[in-house]
């Protein structure tokens, strides 16, 4: 869900300016904004934005991009308090996380109508801007960091993610969707064997990308229905469905979780960590109080025909990180009515499982990822 602009003021050459703000982790307009150039130093920036003030550039705009990256080895080199539990890291983690993306965020980009930085070596962001944000009739500030953000991920959709478990075709994820990069969980879809007779209908519950739905298709599962709440996802998914000449056997839905009626196959990756997302790019990651989680949990049952099974796919990262434990989890799934009909593990594969350097990395070296096999009990 794209968050609505609201408004932002500044003074400039002795006159007061207005233009539409732009946030999509929902960080409100700043009160106090100085414009700068080029003649900025980066311990001044610094300075100025652990203070809460905001810098709206007029230089150059690699220029711009530079300061930025310079204001973050300063915000790196700031001291940490040694964590006592795992918990206790992740927490420090997260607020680390927090105050480093209000910093950063304090280098403002003005946009013009249809999404054109008027500055010095400024790159062609109008397709990039068009595809997360829609048309732009007026001006806008955004800041430099969102703004990356948006230019990498029109990179990802243009480019795409190859998918071996797809046999390399590639899913192109659109901004604001969580992009499959970790394969590991793709893996698990793909080999974990089918209810026989091999299902008729299957539901994939919070499709996103709309991969997992692929996946089962391309595995002989004659109909896919797949929901997702956020408008965005279902795009994405569309698009992905016809690239991979899918859509006569997949079907999308916006929904909260289910769609009507039973399958023989119900399919749901809901975020990993019990915690509530900052902004609306992390609500793939963050699930506030395992809402998603205990919502597919509790409404497998009712909606999976006789012999039917469900798979939750998640890792173990939040009992790791004391988040959630196993037996937390294994009641929920009693509680709902179901039993573990079987559980298929792998090991993760990406970099930050195996880099010391990570804060949480004790709590990576040992995280599983497990599909879970589940049946009324």
């Amino acid at each position: 869900m794209q968050s609505p602009p609201s408004s932002i003021s500044w003074t400039e050459n002795g006159s007061e300016h207005h233009a539409l703000w732009r946030s999509e982790s929902g960080f409100p307009a700043p009160q106090r904004i100085v414009v700068a150039d080029d003649r900025m130093t980066a311990d001044a920036a610094f300075r100025l934005a652990s203070e809460g003030t905001a810098m709206l550039w007029r230089g150059d705009y690699h220029n711009a991009r530079q300061l930025l990256q310079a204001m973050g080895r300063r915000a790196l080199k700031k001291p940490r308090k040694p964590a006592a539990t795992p918990r206790d890291a992740f927490n420090q983690h997260r607020q680390a996380q927090s105050q480093r993306a209000r910093t950063l965020g304090m280098l403002l980009i003005q946009a013009d109508a249809g999404h054109v930085i008027a500055l010095r070596r400024a790159p062609d962001v109008q397709l990039a801007c068009a595809q997360a944000y829609g048309p732009a009739s007026a001006p806008y500030v955004l800041s430099l960091r969102e703004l990356l953000g948006v230019i990498g991920a029109y990179e990802w959709r243009r480019n795409g993610v190859p998918i071996p478990a797809l046999g390399g075709e590639r899913i192109h994820p659109h901004y604001g969707v969580f992009s499959p990069v970790r394969g590991e969980y793709l893996d698990l879809v793909a080999q974990a064997p089918l209810p026989a007779p091999l299902p008729e209908l299957a539901f994939d519950i919070g499709t996103g990308t709309g991969v997992l739905a692929a996946i089962l298709a391309r595995r002989g599962v004659g109909h896919v229905v797949a929901t997702d709440m956020e408008a965005r996802a279902l795009a994405c998914a569309r698009d992905n469905l016809e690239r991979l000449g899918l859509t006569q056997q997949v079907e999308l839905l916006q929904a909260d979780l289910f769609p009507p009626g039973r399958a023989s196959l119900i399919l749901c990756n809901p975020p990993w960590l019990p915690a509530r997302p900052s902004s609306v790019l992390e609500h793939a990651v963050y699930d506030p109080d395992s809402r998603m989680l205990k919502g597919f949990l509790d409404g497998l049952a009712a909606h999976l025909l006789p012999g039917g099974e469900g798979w939750l796919i998640l890792s173990d990262f939040a009992e790791h990180l004391g988040l959630r434990s196993r037996d937390e989890l294994l009641a929920m799934i009693a509680g709902a009515g179901l039993q573990v009909a079987g559980r298929h593990d792998i090991r993760p594969r990406h970099p930050k499982a195996s880099d010391p350097s990570d804060p949480l990395a004790g709590a990576r070296a040992r995280e599983v990822t497990s599909l879970w096999r589940l049946r009324p009990a």
